[in-house]
């Protein structure tokens, strides 16, 4: 199971704020890969010691966190106490939230108002919400009807929960991840060109998993004729991300595993006036051909962006990457190292040609860690 932010084992106590917001980024998690655009959050209602009310935000359109967390706690506090109900049972309690309840109308009304109505007398919030609509006006809004507010408690841990999301809303553009698997010689295939399978069938159960995480996954017209891929999650989760290649030229075979739509849906992003008989072979097997004149990592993310889509994984083959990087479309690096050799200048490398002749112009990477996947290592990193 793929685990964003790091749990702390904690005690529960009436007054240990971090226990309580752990408990809000596990709920949290529970729709992660569902969300999009909206970021994932939990809440969680404790009164009297006891956790009364918790719940979290499933998908964009349902109510939010708190809204499910105050319908629970009206349920389940007479339940737990075995006290007559005389008075709302959240007066007096204490709301958790890993983000800042909302401050504006969208699909649903403000959570700020339902958070005051409640009559809750403290509210703890994990991170300020980075939306310009919100931006800090929620938690101005409840401490102006007199609760008190406590912001901050795991703020990293909340960060690193939905850096998608905080990454869309802060630069207009889905969240890219790098994905790639390689030789400890650094090798992605033989010099023929074979790869399968240069990773254990472990280390291919997380990658199926991540794939469940993400909106889209992107491969170049390359990886569509030599691997003939399936870029779905194998059964690993019903949620199945969009399958995007980019292909300038449309020089693709009018059969092919990505051209089956019943299995997941997919989109080719192209140049004008591409190939019109693999055009409309493809078309007519489903497939969503859009025209771009400017064909770049940048220009289909910004696509993807106005298609709501928040967190893109990128399984590229090393031109594609090296565009990708370039243009700033990635932002996080999963690569997995097998204890394999392969060997030979002329095999292929994950990464291609960035121009750089200079060591003090390498791309440094931050933030690095590193847990061994059966028999292969995992390294993540950002840039």
């Amino acid at each position: 199971m793929i685990d964003l932010t790091p749990v702390i084992d904690l005690e529960a106590s009436p007054d240990n704020d971090r226990y309580y917001m752990q408990r809000c980024l596990t709920l949290a998690r529970t729709a992660m890969g569902n969300t999009a655009p909206n970021p994932m959050v939990g809440c969680v209602i404790v009164k009297d010691g006891k956790i009364i009310g918790e719940g979290y935000h499933p998908k964009a359109g349902e109510p939010h966190a708190e809204i499910f967390a105050l319908r629970s706690a009206n349920q389940t506090y007479e339940a737990q106490t075995s006290k007559p109900q005389t008075s709302k049972t959240t007066v007096g309690a204490t709301l958790y939230v890993n983000l800042e309840p909302c401050n504006h109308t969208g699909r649903t009304p403000p959570c700020s108002d339902a958070v005051i109505a409640s009559g809750v007398s403290r509210v703890v919030v994990g991170m300020v919400d980075p939306n310009p609509k919100v931006a800090g006006s929620g938690i101005a809004k409840i401490k102006a009807a007199g609760i008190a507010v406590t912001v901050g408690v795991e703020e990293e841990a909340c960060q690193t929960l939905n850096e998608a999301f905080v990454h869309r809303i802060l630069h207009q553009r889905p969240f890219g991840i790098l994905k790639y698997a390689m030789t400890i010689d650094g090798k992605i295939a033989t010099t023929t060109g074979h790869s399968a399978w240069i990773t254990s069938p472990d280390s291919r159960r997380w990658v199926h998993e991540l794939r469940s995480h993400c909106q889209a996954i992107i491969i170049g017209g390359n990886t569509v004729r030599k691997d003939n891929p399936h870029l779905t999650c194998h059964g690993v989760s019903d949620r199945v991300p969009l399958r995007v290649v980019m292909s300038r030229s449309l020089e693709l075979p009018t059969a092919a595993n990505l051209w089956n739509c019943d299995q997941a849906p997919t989109v080719i992003f192209t140049q004008p006036n591409p190939n019109r008989h693999i055009h409309n072979a493809l078309i007519h097997q489903g497939v969503e051909i859009i025209e771009l004149e400017q064909l770049t990592p940048d220009s289909v993310m910004k696509t993807l962006y106005d298609r709501g889509q928040a967190k893109v994984l990128w399984e590229c083959g090393g031109t594609l990457a090296a565009q990708a990087l370039q243009d700033k479309s990635i932002q996080k690096l999963y690569a997995f190292i097998a204890p394999k050799i392969i060997g030979g200048a002329l095999a292929p490398t994950p990464i291609g040609d960035l121009g750089l002749t200079e060591m003090t112009q390498a791309i440094e990477l931050k933030k690095l860690g590193l847990q061994s996947i059966g028999p292969d290592w995992l390294l993540d990193a950002y840039l």
